[in-house]
């Protein structure tokens, strides 16, 4: 799979999990250098609290594009290390 915003592919993995039909590329995967940190973050009541990066691709942003638990609930243990990407990211074979 591959997660591709603005022309350009921001992960890419054969090894994707998939919960509420959202790609979790393993975080190894995942082209950090296009990541800006980001203040958000959000709770799940069975994943626990996301925290969120913005991608910057050729000069243009997306805010709070990708999200990842970094202690996930043991319900969501399965996507520990792994980032997903939405706002516009298309998840591709």
């Amino acid at each position: 799979m591959k997660a591709i915003w603005n022309g350009t592919v921001i992960a890419e993995s054969d090894d994707t999990v998939v919960v509420e039909g959202n790609h979790y590329f393993p975080a190894e995967s995942v082209d950090r250098s296009l990541l800006r940190p980001s203040d958000t973050h959000t709770v799940c009541p069975w994943k626990g609290t996301a925290s969120y990066w913005s991608l910057e691709v050729d000069g243009r942003s997306n805010p709070d594009a990708a999200w990842y638990y970094p202690e996930p609930k043991e319900a969501a243990a399965q996507i520990r290390d792994h980032v997903a990407f939405w706002k516009g990211v298309t998840v591709e074979p």
